[in-house]
């Protein structure tokens, strides 16, 4: 009887851990994806508007970031357009709310992801080539570019000023229960896990490994039968699509779309907060993200309070955003995800 339950205990040992890992991979991480969901409307529930909106910018950030950590951690593509990518979708997502206006929110989501993935198809295909330096100029070339078509084609973007939408709040059987500003929140989130648990899918999958596999040497990559530029260009798709979604729900939320908002600074602000958040990670473009939203807000509240003057605050946060990017590259490359990894790691060793 002793020895039978003994050996049962291995077995139930780590029980539900195995079962998890035993789930299909998309099966996993929609659990997660509502584990996520879950604990964000938790938090909702005790927070006011301001904290819903600013959860939501969280939100759409930590997806553009998490399709940018696709790119470039998993295919090992540096990209200078990410940014180019979210303006696609936001415009997408304001001429739909303008023109369609009867076309239901779940119906533009998913006009938006396929117009940012025809765009990813076009420029992919046509970057799939370049390498290094040579793609970063091409999709720098794209990011500085494109806001420009506001201008050229003023009567349908709007021009300087943008386009501005007003999008749908709560419906009548949850009015009174959540703000408009939660209900956009949790939209947003819903969005927002969704989309990671197809990018996690894709990582963990056997596109991830062949991409992996391209990002280590292209050469071997294509002795074992890789269709090396079918990969990249399948990495690029998804992270546009990713950044696409990102900015349509930007959209919903701020119900604005302008050039001044898609500028060259926003797509090197995703590329520094990946690395600042760590890149490999889905944790990361949490990190990130938080960084992105609450560093700027905090500096400007430090800058009003001490009076600083405006210079000061529309500055300051990028300043103090860089030096924080040069000390983590300098003492910890992993990112801000090394750092809490590390952490852990200690205060396992000292229990």
């Amino acid at each position: 009887m002793s020895t039978s339950a003994t050996e049962r205990e291995p077995r139930t040992a780590g029980g539900p851990a195995r079962r998890r890992a035993d789930l299909p991979s998309p099966l996993r991480h929609l659990l997660l994806a509502a584990l996520a969901l879950a604990a964000v409307a938790g938090l909702l529930l005790v927070t006011g508007d301001l904290t819903a909106l600013r959860l939501a910018a969280v939100g759409y950030t930590m997806l553009a970031v998490a399709g940018l950590q696709l790119l470039v951690g998993g295919s090992g593509q540096v990209s200078l357009g990410h940014g180019a990518f979210m303006m696609i979708g936001a415009y997408t997502m304001a001429l739909l709310v303008l023109r369609l206006p009867m076309l239901p929110l779940a119906g533009n989501l998913v006009a938006v992801v396929a117009v940012a993935t025809a765009a990813g198809v076009a420029v992919g295909a046509a970057t799939a080539r370049l390498h290094g330096p040579y793609l970063a100029g091409a999709t720098l070339i794209l990011a500085v570019g494109l806001p420009g078509l506001t201008h050229r084609y003023h009567e349908v973007l709007g021009g300087s000023n943008g386009l501005t939408v007003r999008t749908a709040g709560a419906p009548p059987f949850l009015q009174g229960l959540v703000s408009g500003s939660e209900w956009k929140a949790l939209v947003v989130w819903t969005a927002v896990v969704l989309g990671l648990a197809v990018l996690a899918t894709v990582s963990t999958g056997r596109l991830g490994r062949r991409m992996r596999a391209v990002r280590d040497d292209e050469t071997a990559a294509a002795m074992s039968g890789i269709p090396v530029g079918a990969t990249k260009v399948t990495a690029f798709v998804v992270a546009s699509a990713a950044g696409g979604l990102a900015g349509g729900l930007q959209v919903y939320v701020l119900g604005t779309a302008t050039p001044s908002m898609f500028t060259l600074s926003l797509s090197l602000t995703l590329l520094a907060a990946l690395v600042l958040g760590g890149i490999g990670s889905m944790w990361g473009a949490l990190w990130a993200a938080l960084a992105v939203v609450y560093l700027e807000i905090w500096l400007s509240d430090a800058v009003r309070a001490f009076e600083l003057g405006k210079d000061v605050e529309n500055n300051l946060p990028i300043v103090l955003f860089g030096v924080l990017l040069i000390l983590v590259l300098r003492f910890q490359p992993l990112g801000l995800h090394g750092i809490l990894q590390r952490l852990r790691a200690l205060l396992r060793r000292a229990r």
